[in-house]
């Protein structure tokens, strides 16, 4: 008799991708990854949870990942239409594979790492915690990391948490400063825990305001550059706020701050 197939946990996306959509999110998990994965004693698995309708950035993870993090990474690329695995089954090589599945990851064993992005958009909000703690529950339980967010379609503009086993630790927002107004433009990629809760009496509403003013308050460094304003802007953050990185990230157009520093009113205070 034939194994019974499982049914994938979640349901399927628009599937919009484009080559280097996320290559600030890429570069973001191999500085600050790279070390755990190089750590781990079997070469380390990393998935794309939800790749998309071609599997642009499968490909894109696992170069990045092997050429800046650790060579002996795999990646397998994930996605819950048949369809789009079939598709993507030619680009296959050595260190990566394509996967039919959902939430529940069938990849054997714990992973490194899960990078989810633009995949929670189009559920509820109070969906997000099960799910977060459904992919958690794949990962390693030393040094295992959940990277999930959402950006734009050419990935000027991303805004990701990052979570480790016991939960969310993270979040980063980045973007390609040519492009900013103001750092509140950023708003509308909030991942979906934190899109509708950019409204007064919520913290991250009050990261967002101080950052612009922030932003506004570094209007005189714009002389020098985007960046040095930026840098500037950071600077002046750091001073009210638990900003997780410095000075060497913030020149990469990246912020990241502590969770529970922005965490929606009444969150879940580690995963269900």
């Amino acid at each position: 008799m034939a194994p019974r197939m499982t049914r994938p946990v979640g349901s399927p996306t628009r599937g919009t991708t484009n080559p280097n959509r996320l290559r600030r999110m890429d570069r973001w998990i191999a500085d600050a990854h790279g070390a755990d994965l190089r750590r781990a004693d079997a070469p380390p698995v990393a998935v794309d949870l939800g790749y998309g309708a071609a599997p642009w950035t499968a490909v894109e993870l696992l170069d990045r990942l092997r050429r800046d993090a650790d060579p002996r990474a795999r990646v397998v690329g994930v996605e819950i239409d048949p369809a789009r695995v079939a598709a993507a089954r030619p680009y296959a090589r050595e260190g990566l594979s394509f996967a039919h599945g959902g939430f529940e990851v069938p990849v054997d064993g714990p992973v490194a790492l899960i990078r989810a992005a633009n995949v929670l958009r189009q559920y509820d909000e109070d969906q997000v915690a099960d799910v977060w703690a459904r992919l958690c529950g794949r990962l390693a339980a030393r040094g295992g990391l959940l990277v999930e967010g959402t950006c734009d379609e050419i990935g000027r503009r991303h805004v990701w948490v990052a979570l480790g086993p016991e939960g969310p630790r993270t979040v980063t927002f980045a973007t390609r400063l040519g492009s900013l107004e103001r750092p509140s433009d950023l708003a509308e990629r909030l991942p979906k825990a934190l899109i509708h809760r950019n409204v007064p009496g919520e913290p991250v509403h009050a990261f967002l305001r101080d950052f612009d003013r922030a932003w506004a308050a570094a209007a005189p460094y714009a002389s020098l550059g985007a960046r040095q304003r930026w840098i500037a802007t950071a600077s002046a953050l750091a001073a009210d706020w638990p900003l997780a990185d410095g000075r060497r990230r913030w020149r990469q157009g990246e912020l990241t701050v502590r969770w529970d520093a922005l965490a929606p009113r009444g969150w879940p205070t580690a995963p269900r």
